[in-house]
């Protein structure tokens, strides 16, 4: 490791005892823009990575809510407002008993890139709450929203900080909390994103991260002169990301073999159709199953407890959470032929598994650039509360097609080494410099 990476790494570690994953996020960025920030002084003199990696606001409250028992539940709730050097925190809200402090602050970073990589105008946050929606009913997972916005309300706005959903907060968990804000507040503005149609949503904004990361795929694919016809691709995960992966994919004429969950994989050498979709769809959106169900009704293989990694495939999908790919699981993939993967997850790929990918030199995607579809929209539908107004299905995809390619280039611009373009760099460097820029021109913020 650099030198100077290693004395930064350490005074974040120092600073944030215990929190590994956002010291991994922390060092993946600093590691591509280190060489950078020496080669323009200006970033070192101002110190703008010190304050970049410090959150300008970190929210910790309680979350009290009333079970269909009577019993009294105790949650945590949290929002990281990590920057807004260009424009109101963004980002969504995770509802799952994984979530720590350290996990949303990694998320919160990532999402400041992500951001400023969409060209809008939107700066990084995070939130969410170690609540599990599974297994309660829609009037306990009401009240733990309701109780959740109560706090919440007080630090945002459509102007200051604009929430989406994520892990676990779908349409229902948005619904619930828009309107405990506007009772609470008396005011209808585009506070949150994921909306339902009827009241400010936007069209595509369910398929957008899937669509963008095919999309962004899509472009990778074209700088070897090549296409989704005909590729076998496997994608992991199983909910609104991989869903809409499969369909793009399908759609651009590739076969998508596997998804999965936290019991296991399943593997359709057929190809996970139009029609199959469409029960994956009821099975997860609707009976909240578990694919291993797909398999009994499809006959097709199913593995328990393991990721789809050791299937061969041209293209690899991983679209279910943090760190699912190993430095094993990378090496498989390379040596079974895969030339692209594209992240639908945020970090789901080790740092020993990025090196396998780039050391190989296939095409890789990071998160914040393949899936930053699913933001661009979020910011695509405050615009459109802005004015309000609503656009067409087909302006939306065009838009956020237009913004993945544009993505791509910024990935290009600043990560292309001779024929092998480094995305990891050209990603991170190209959403340091927007909000960097912006940091040095507001002065000391």
């Amino acid at each position: 490791m650099d030198k100077s990476v290693e004395e930064f790494m350490t005074k974040v570690k120092d600073k944030n005892p215990g929190e590994k994953e956002f010291h991994q996020a922390v060092q993946e960025v600093v590691e591509s823009i280190m060489p950078y920030i020496q080669k323009n002084p200006k970033y070192k003199k101002a110190k703008i990575l010190e304050r970049m990696v410090e959150p300008e606001r970190v929210i910790i409250f309680r979350v009290p809510w009333l079970d269909d028992k009577g019993e009294i539940q105790i949650n945590r709730g949290y929002r990281i407002q990590m920057n807004s050097a260009i424009g109101p925190y963004k980002g969504g809200l995770r509802f799952h008993p994984s979530v720590t402090l350290s996990i949303l602050k990694f998320l919160a970073f990532e999402q400041v890139f992500k951001n400023s990589l969409t060209t809008l105008p939107m700066g990084g946050g995070k939130g969410g709450s170690d609540f599990d929606p599974k297994g309660k009913t829609d009037n306990e997972v009401m009240k733990f929203c309701q109780s959740f916005m109560t706090e919440l309300q007080r630090y945002i706005g459509s102007d200051t900080d604009v929430p989406a959903g994520d892990i676990g907060v779908g349409g229902r968990e948005i619904g619930f909390m828009f309107g405990q804000y506007r009772k609470i507040r008396n005011e209808f503005t585009g506070v949150l994103t994921g909306k339902g149609l009827n009241w400010g949503g936007s069209l595509i904004r369910p398929e957008a991260t899937g669509y963008g990361a095919t999309y962004f795929a899509q472009e990778m694919l074209k700088t070897k002169g090549e296409s989704f016809k005909g590729k076998t691709c496997v994608v992991s995960g199983s909910g609104n990301v991989a869903q809409y992966i499969v369909e793009k994919i399908h759609q651009l004429g590739g076969k998508v073999v596997t998804l999965s969950d936290s019991s296991g994989s399943i593997y359709d050498p057929s190809g996970i159709d139009e029609k199959k979709l469409t029960y994956v769809m009821e099975l997860k959106n609707v009976q909240r199953g578990r694919i291993k169900e797909y398999a009994e009704k499809y006959k097709c293989e199913y593995v328990s407890g393991k990721t789809p990694w050791h299937f061969k495939c041209d293209c690899a999908f991983p679209s279910a959470t943090q760190n699912e790919i190993s430095k094993e699981d990378a090496q498989t993939l390379v040596d079974n032929g895969c030339i692209l993967v594209a992240e639908g997850a945020n970090m789901p790929t080790t740092p020993e598994g990025v090196e396998v990918f780039i050391e190989n030199k296939i095409l890789y995607g990071p998160g914040k650039a393949a899936n930053a579809g699913g933001v661009a929209t979020s910011g695509l539908e405050m615009s459109q509360n802005s004015m309000r107004m609503s656009w067409s299905r087909e302006e939306v995809d065009k838009k956020l097609q237009w913004i993945m390619s544009q993505i791509h280039n910024s990935c290009v611009k600043y990560g292309k080494d001779g024929d092998f373009v480094n995305y990891v760099k050209g990603a991170n460097i190209a959403g340091f410099v927007k909000v960097a820029d912006a940091m040095i021109d507001q002065g000391l913020i």
